[in-house]
């Protein structure tokens, strides 16, 4: 289970598990800046999966890939019309011949978090909570 509470203003504390993360709006939103805006998390979720994916694939099968490094740059002036595109960029790390890049590159797309994002419906329940006693 995730769990977010209030910390002060508008910095949010999200607890997963043992680990605790933190969630902020700018300065120019009205918040203080301190902690990555929601859209950060969401777009470092498929970057994550993305560089955790390939990790995983690339060990499985021998291939001699020895890191990952990722930049997503967004674009959200469509979001209202519902287009949010990111742009991921992928340095591959490690001797690797021109197929192995390629397959690698391949398997990126294929990230739970990239088919979440772009194959699934997701639906969202929001309900209140029952008041404290």
């Amino acid at each position: 289970m995730i769990s977010i509470s209030n910390e002060k203003g508008l910095l949010q504390r999200i607890t997963v598990g043992e680990h605790t993360l933190h969630s902020d709006v700018s300065t120019e939103s009205g918040g203080s800046g301190a902690a990555p805006a929601p859209h950060d998390i969401f777009d470092a979720a498929l970057g994550a999966c993305k560089a955790l994916t390939l990790a995983l694939y690339a060990k499985q099968r021998g291939i001699p890939l020895e890191g990952v490094d990722v930049q997503i740059n967004r674009d959200d002036s469509g979001e209202r019309q519902g287009v949010y595109r990111l742009d991921v960029s992928l340095n591959l790390k490690g001797e690797l011949d021109d197929s192995q890049r390629q397959q690698l590159l391949r398997v990126a797309d294929k990230c739970p978090i990239h088919k979440l994002m772009t194959t699934s419906e997701v639906q969202i329940s929001t309900h209140l909570a029952e008041p404290a006693a």
